[in-house]
C-alpha cells in the first residue's frame, strides 16, 4: 500500500530512552515515506514497569520529558537537555522525519492528565476503550482545547480521535451511548454521533473472542458499514 498510515495504539515512552525512541520513529516514518503517526501514553501495568526497574509513580513526568525531547530532536539541529530523568548536551540528530514539522503525536489516555499532556505536546488526544457518550468525550476535548489556549497554543491544531471497541450483532438490541453494538444499521446510527462531535480518526476494536467469528464482523462491517460512512 501507498496511502494506509501507520499507528502506535500506544508506545508507553518510559519503557525506552526517549534516544531509541526518536530513531525507531523516524526509521518508520521514513520507510513509509511520511505515513507514521506516533501514538504514546504513560503506561498503566504497574508489574511491567517493576519488571524493567522502572519507577511507576513517576511515569508521568518522564513522559513529559520525552515529548519535549522527541519534538526538540525532530526539529532542531542541535539541543541539549537538563531534566530530572534525561540529560545530554549538543546533541545533532539526523535524517529528520519526513512529515513537518513533526511526526503527529497522539496522546493516549482518558483522565485530565493525559488531556493535559495533550493540550500542551500533543497534535491529537486519543481516549482508548473510553466507555462514555459521544456528548461527554465532546466536553472532554473541549477542555483539551481550552488548556491548550491557556498555554499559548493554537486549539484548531488538535485532532479529537479515540478507539471503542464494538460488536456487530445480526439482531437489533436495546442502545446505550456509551458502547457500540448492534446491527449494522443500528452502527451507522451510532457513529454518525462521533461524526457530529468533531471525531476526525475513530479506531475500531472488535473484541469477539474467537477469530473465525471476528473476521465474520469485520467482513459485515466492511460490507454493510463503511461504504455508508464515506457519503
Amino acid at each position: 500500500t501507498q496511502k494506509i498510515t501507520l499507528g502506535v495504539s500506544v508506545l508507553v515512552l518510559p519503557y525506552r530512552h526517549p534516544l531509541y525512541w526518536t530513531r525507531v520513529a523516524v526509521s518508520i516514518e521514513r520507510l513509509s515515506r511520511g505515513r507514521l503517526i506516533m501514538g504514546v501514553g504513560v503506561g498503566w501495568m504497574q508489574e511491567e514497569f517493576e519488571a524493567q526497574g522502572i519507577s511507576f509513580k513517576d511515569r508521568g513526568r518522564m513522559v513529559d520529558e520525552q515529548l519535549q525531547i522527541l519534538s526538540s530532536l525532530w526539529t532542531q539541529e542541535h539541543i541539549s537537555f537538563n531534566g530530572q530523568f534525561y540529560r545530554f548536551h549538543d546533541l545533532a540528530f539526523y535524517p529528520k522525519p519526513m512529515q513537518q514539522p513533526r511526526i503527529p503525536i497522539w496522546i493516549g489516555g482518558e483522565g485530565l492528565a493525559a488531556q493535559r499532556r495533550t493540550a500542551k505536546y500533543g497534535d491529537a488526544w486519543f481516549p482508548y476503550f473510553v466507555e462514555i457518550t459521544a456528548r461527554e468525550l465532546r466536553a472532554a476535548y473541549d477542555n483539551v482545547l481550552r488548556m491548550a489556549a491557556e498555554t499559548g497554543r493554537d486549539p484548531t491544531q488538535i485532532q479529537l480521535t479515540c478507539c471503542r471497541q464494538i460488536e456487530v450483532t445480526r439482531d437489533p438490541v436495546p442502545q446505550d451511548e456509551r458502547h457500540l453494538r448492534g446491527t449494522p444499521e443500528q452502527l451507522l446510527e451510532a457513529l454518525q454521533a462521533y461524526r457530529e462531535i468533531g471525531v476526525g480518526h475513530l479506531a475500531l476494536q472488535f473484541m469477539v473472542p474467537r477469530w473465525p467469528d471476528r473476521m465474520e464482523q469485520i467482513e459485515r462491517f466492511a460490507r454493510e458499514v463503511m461504504p455508508h460512512l464515506h457519503t
